[in-house]
């Protein structure tokens, strides 16, 4: 075999081998699809239907699947794709997951995230006992963005429905029991004034503790999930019945 000959053949493996590890790159690179029935999926509307809005925290992304599939025929189901965090997230973010589309209904809630304590190097879930942790979102701040996210929610015209931050269970992480009390006090007088009805998870929860929260956890289970669904679900049909 010459040797040009052998250069073009080694040319061609080099080229093809190069070809084959690009291609790779790209498929570990590709963001993983999101499953069709994903809190985080991408909702098509149905045309004639009423479009709702959950904002929330990982309690909402919980329930978000079993309230679109109790609102199927019934309403279009979206959600900001992504966990809403504190209110500083959403004073951050709100134009962006509010969007330019029409909303029937908003149904909302930021608590958990703002009580949490946060070490001196903003560490996550700190020791609240700590000298050195702090909340993420002390109470004064926590009132302060709440009142800027409720006017900008209502300049849509949607009917908002407030959903109380549900409780701090005893031993969960970084959290301390009763918060969730002082922090949806702040949030009901603010309520009050716009005149935007609560949808009361914080009570429901609290009563059903041992049934439908995690031990030691602000998260639920998946019956709780389902419990939170329902009453989220009434409170939106209420809403669009008036």
């Amino acid at each position: 075999m010459h040797t040009t000959s052998k250069q073009l053949i080694c040319t061609l493996i080099i080229f093809a081998i190069a070809t084959s590890a690009t291609a790779d790159d790209k498929k570990k690179k590709a963001p993983p699809k999101r499953r069709p029935n994903s809190p985080m999926a991408k909702v098509e509307d149905v045309a004639g239907l009423p479009r709702i809005l959950l904002v929330g925290d990982s309690i909402s992304i919980g329930y978000t699947v079993p309230v679109r599939e109790l609102l199927k025929g019934k309403a279009n189901v979206h959600r900001p794709l992504t966990n809403c965090g504190p209110t500083t997230k959403g004073v951050a973010e709100i134009d962006k997951w509010l969007g330019d589309g029409k909303w029937d209904v908003i149904h909302f809630n930021w608590g958990l995230h703002d009580l949490k304590y946060m070490g001196a190097k903003n560490q996550n879930l700190a020791d609240p006992n700590d000298k050195n942790s702090h909340q993420q979102v002390p109470p004064k701040e926590y009132e302060a963005n709440l009142r800027k996210l409720v006017k900008r929610m209502e300049k849509t015209g949607a009917k908002l429905i407030w959903r109380s931050t549900t409780p701090v269970p005893e031993g969960a992480k970084g959290r301390v029991e009763g918060d969730s009390a002082k922090y949806n006090e702040i949030a009901a007088k603010i309520m009050k004034e716009h005149s935007i009805p609560t949808d009361d998870h914080y009570s429901y929860a609290l009563k059903n503790q041992k049934e439908i929260q995690l031990p030691a956890n602000v998260h639920f289970g998946k019956k709780g999930s389902q419990e939170l669904a329902k009453k989220t679900v009434a409170a939106i049909l209420n809403a669009l019945s008036e």
